[in-house]
């Protein structure tokens, strides 16, 4: 590097700091995962070769700044977006917003953490947690089933199981100390939308962790689409089923895990009911088992997800299984390969599978 470059560089860091003092700091960091594949969803008509991002985590970037302001108080926030690895492309796909990981300002202290933007839904932690494949949104059964859809957008073969987004727009967060063992968060997201106070998100969700032992349960009650208003809450497709007829989704979300040293066993349960125009609704419920084995330098990962859907709204139910086994290998801290095989199957379309094999880099 020049010495003016440096120098340059240097002032903007200044700049940047501001009047941090040591009790602040700021960190950058993030994420970077692509693999090759040949890819193909039940109700696709085509199998794809792909070189894409995401395979095991979809890669981000971002801030986080903390300030020590005394007597046990912080401050917080966290800027944090998405960006296609494959294409150098912002988001996680098209018209997304810059930083739709995470936009938000938080005071924590012995009371608590208060937290005000743009932060992860109730459901999407405890579904990463409780599953081998973490948030993989490519191959991972539970996530698939929960956020992911499949089919050309208003045609869907699947919509998501779970209304609103992994993310939360306008939302405030009260997180509770852990007291023996056990931690709440509760949700609040108004709906921002004049003469419509009832169209909000509101949620809570609970930890407990205690060695080997790890529990979440979640419940929450979703009217606002994200990561922006003014959109369906769970999918645009109005045939052959009217998804985007959906105003109003309840539900709960129940997940354990065991760590047997030989082996870490997951299992969840998950239920959530779709409210629509003219009494018509809707009905999923998501059940999975998972396994990580670990191994010298990595984990055999194998999940497994059912998902049955029912009510009026449909012209007939539907069902979808899916099972994934990897193994990922770790090169370092930071870096580890991973290869995937997935089967996947939706009511009336043929079972399709895929492969992968990728590489995933934290920074």
């Amino acid at each position: 590097m020049s010495k003016t470059a440096k120098a340059v560089w240097g002032g903007i860091l200044v700049l940047a700091a501001g009047g941090a003092s040591a009790q602040s700091s700021v960190t950058i960091g993030g994420l970077v995962d692509q693999y090759v594949g040949s890819l193909q969803y039940s109700g696709e008509p085509a199998r794809r070769t792909v070189v894409q991002n995401g395979g095991m985590s979809t890669s981000w970037f971002g801030f986080r700044g903390v300030e020590d302001l005394g007597g046990g108080l912080k401050a917080e926030f966290m800027l944090n977006g998405f960006f296609l690895a494959d294409t150098g492309a912002s988001g996680r796909f098209g018209g997304d917003n810059l930083f739709s990981r995470d936009a938000f300002l938080a005071l924590s202290g012995s009371f608590g953490k208060i937290t005000v933007g743009r932060t992860s839904a109730p459901s999407f932690l405890p579904a990463v947690l409780f599953n081998p494949f973490g948030d993989s949104f490519q191959f991972s059964p539970l996530i698939l089933h929960t956020y992911v859809p499949t089919g050309t957008v208003g045609a869907r073969k699947w919509v998501a199981t779970t209304a609103g987004d992994s993310g939360w727009s306008n939302q405030i967060q009260y997180s509770t100390p852990v007291v023996n063992n056990f931690q709440f968060n509760f949700y609040y997201a108004p709906g921002e939308q004049a003469g419509k106070s009832s169209n909000k998100n509101v949620a809570v969700n609970a930890y407990y962790n205690n060695g080997p032992l790890g529990l979440t349960a979640v419940y929450h009650t979703v009217r606002v689409s994200n990561p922006n208003g003014g959109l369906p809450i769970l999918d645009a497709t109005k045939a052959p089923n009217d998804y985007s007829s959906i105003e109003k989704q309840t539900g709960f979300y129940l997940g354990a895990r065991y760590d047997f040293s030989v082996l870490k066993a997951f299992v969840t349960y998950r239920k959530n009911n779709d409210d629509a125009a003219a009494a018509r609704e809707m009905d999923d419920k998501t059940f999975t088992l998972g396994a990580s084995v670990p191994t010298a330098s990595g984990a055999i990962l194998v999940g497994y997800a059912n998902t049955e859907r029912g009510g009026n709204l449909l012209a007939a139910d539907l069902k979808r299984d899916t099972l994934s086994v990897g193994y990922d290998h770790n090169l370092s801290k930071r870096t580890d390969l991973y290869t995937i095989f997935m089967s996947d199957k939706i009511t009336a379309s043929s079972r399709a599978r895929s492969f992968a094999a990728g590489v995933r880099h934290r920074f």
